[in-house]
């Protein structure tokens, strides 16, 4: 039935296009008495939360109520608790016939889904690798029964591949773990297990997994460049005149909130920013996306164009025109992956970290390319402190795939001033820099936490006291 052709005027109103799936399954589809005034229902399903809408469906000619309703709530697990209590009951003592209630599909989407349906109960997680089903089921059985936990893991290994899915017997317990749960772990409704789309979710998932993590050992930045097609794009949709930048232009059939778009593209390390953007003539949902480099944006677009979020709907990646020189942009990208792989390949054999140590990049040609390689602003070189000086702030670096050679680290942190010494952990991801002034310390925290340089991640803190640093005990993801 078309929700829109049957809107009256005299009993209720119809809800504004751009938040009438906002979030999904906060609607429900009631199949009522003909003669149910709105105020009944508003005081009967009221104390399941807020109502931000009720709909009376009304024949366009008699203005009489078809027998149909919707009612927006709040909250998907509000509309999914109102359905579990209220459908088969009978609002008033009068009525003949119970009615029934449904989570009202979205409406660019198919028939609407009742309490048994699959698509309303179970969810999907993105875990750290070392999470047993048991530690699954521990950290979501807070917000209902569940009826089943699993991971998902390699064939061949037998190891996680940090993915997993949680079954509740209830749709709101599934709604409830969604909005309440850490957003870390990027929980979303998981697709039926007879809909090839799963395998999509698993795909896109194990894919990123790693950059959202961020600690794992000795991740590829750039994974794109070891796959020549992109499952999740389409052939003929690849144009070899396609302007590449760093901005791009997201669509969605549904609207999408800012928190929804940032949850998708935060997963690809490097994001800058993101916005979305209004269509008040369709129920169509847009945005814009911009990462700091240009790697992450051409991941981002070749992995996310197609992904289906909320499950169901695709959403649409393209380049946006942002005014860069794309044969530019290109040539800063392949200088960053060269790097990566070359400081890879050394530091995988420890007698050859001198070599990395002193490598130019460009050989003995006149041209040399510069020995850091970034997208961000990095102030002058400063002097050093003395190496007597005493430390007012030390930091704690985590590099991300390898570490950093030590001249490169030193020339890096030393262009905020005061810089006594920096240094690494043998045979770990990590390193120290010690500065005589806090300053200069806080702004290296604000220059490079989270940052690519040479093809490396950084993540720069402040670091705990020794003392402090011996006590805490050693993760185990």
């Amino acid at each position: 039935m078309d929700e829109a052709s049957s809107c009256g005027s005299g009993g209720g109103f119809r809800p504004g296009v751009d938040s009438l799936d906002e979030p999904p399954n906060s609607r429900i589809f009631l199949v009522i008495s003909k003669y149910t005034p709105e105020s009944v229902l508003r005081e009967r399903f009221s104390p399941f939360g807020e109502i931000q809408d009720i709909w009376v469906v009304r024949d366009k000619h008699t203005k009489e109520s078809k027998g149909i309703a919707f009612i927006k709530f709040a909250r998907s697990s509000q509309a999914c608790r109102a359905m579990e209590e209220m459908h088969g009951q009978c609002l008033s003592p009068s009525d003949s016939k119970p009615i029934k209630v449904f989570i009202a599909q979205a409406r660019s989407s198919g028939s609407h889904r009742d309490v048994e349906d699959e698509e309303l109960t179970r969810i999907f997680v993105m875990i750290p690798k070392s999470y047993t089903e048991e530690d699954l089921r521990d950290k979501f059985k807070v917000y209902g029964d569940i009826e089943y936990c699993s991971i998902i893991k390699n064939k061949t290994t037998g190891e996680s591949k940090g993915l997993g899915y949680v079954r509740y017997l209830k749709p709101s317990q599934a709604a409830q773990a969604i909005e309440n749960c850490d957003r870390s772990f990027r929980a979303i409704l998981a697709e039926p297990k007879n809909k090839a789309s799963e395998s999509s979710e698993q795909d896109y998932y194990s894919s990123v997994r790693q950059e959202a993590l961020g600690h794992e050992h000795r991740v590829n930045m750039f994974p794109f460049e070891e796959q020549p097609e992109f499952p999740s794009f389409e052939k003929n949709d690849i144009r070899g005149q396609e302007t590449i930048s760093k901005r791009l232009s997201v669509v969605s059939r549904v609207p999408l909130t800012q928190e929804q778009l940032y949850s998708i593209f935060d997963i690809v390390p490097g994001l800058e920013y993101c916005e979305v953007q209004r269509d008040p003539y369709s129920n169509y949902g847009h945005g814009v996306v911009r990462y700091f480099n240009v790697a992450s944006a051409i991941y981002a677009k070749y992995k996310l164009h197609g992904f289906q979020y909320p499950p169901g709907n695709r959403i649409g990646v393209s380049f946006l025109e942002d005014g860069s020189n794309g044969t530019d942009l290109l040539r800063k990208m392949a200088t960053q992956m060269v790097a990566a792989q070359l400081a890879s390949m050394v530091w995988n054999n420890p007698g050859q970290q001198q070599f990395l140590a002193s490598l130019q990049f460009g050989g003995n040609s006149g041209s040399q390319l510069p020995q850091i390689q970034t997208d961000i602003v990095l102030p002058s070189c400063k002097k050093n402190a003395p190496p007597e000086t005493a430390v007012k702030e030390r930091l704690f670096i985590v590099f991300n795939p390898h570490p950093l050679p030590l001249d490169v680290l030193e020339d890096i942190f030393c262009r905020f001033g005061n810089l006594i010494e920096v240094y690494l952990v043998s045979g770990k991801n990590v390193g120290y820099a010690k500065y005589a002034d806090r300053t200069s310390a806080n702004d290296a925290i604000a220059t490079l936490h989270g940052k690519i340089l040479n093809g490396v991640r950084l993540k720069v803190m402040l670091a705990d006291s020794p003392r402090e640093e011996s006590n805490k005990r050693q993760r185990t993801y």
